[in-house]
């Protein structure tokens, strides 16, 4: 991973649904100025994704928000598609907001491309959490495995990054 606290993230292009259609818009459009919590992983529907990652923030979004985040955004590899329909499986409702990076703007900007190709799955994103304020990262946790979700966790976001 190629960024640290206090660097700007790269206001690459992210999409999302509008109204059940594909929107492509700069990050910055997307997220603003607020303080924001954004979590990066693998893959919707991968099995750390499905039964630890995404859960953990929908449980705790609440608790999240009251410490002073604005908004909560789950960003993958998959289509915005995908992502909006694990989002639906995993009732999100108005707790989270999911982003697609199909083309790996974001994710090879700050250097979080893995490769799982021998698994099936191409090239993904690694694991990790980002708290940003103003488009400028306050805290940041990259796990070293994919399949880990320790640091990346919304509980760690509870108990040690907020």
């Amino acid at each position: 991973m190629k960024l640290k606290i206090k660097d700007k993230i790269p206001n690459t292009e992210i999409f999302h649904l509008v109204g059940g259609e594909p929107q492509k818009n700069k990050l910055s459009e997307i997220i603003g100025n607020e303080k924001i919590v954004l979590f990066g992983l693998p893959g919707a529907f991968t099995s750390t994704c499905s039964k630890l990652h995404l859960p953990g923030f929908v449980a705790n979004a609440d608790k999240i928000k009251a410490k002073g985040i604005e908004h909560i955004f789950c960003l993958s590899v998959n289509d915005p598609y995908v992502m909006n329909g694990w989002g639906e499986i995993n009732n999100i409702g108005d707790k989270i907001k999911m982003l697609s990076d199909p083309y790996l703007s974001f994710t090879k900007a700050i250097g979080a491309e893995v490769d799982r190709n021998s698994k099936g799955m191409g090239i993904r994103s690694n694991r990790y959490l980002m708290v940003i304020e103003n488009f400028t990262i306050v805290n940041i946790h990259v796990e070293k495995e994919t399949k880990e979700c320790g640091l990346t966790s919304a509980e760690n976001l509870l108990n040690n990054l907020l």
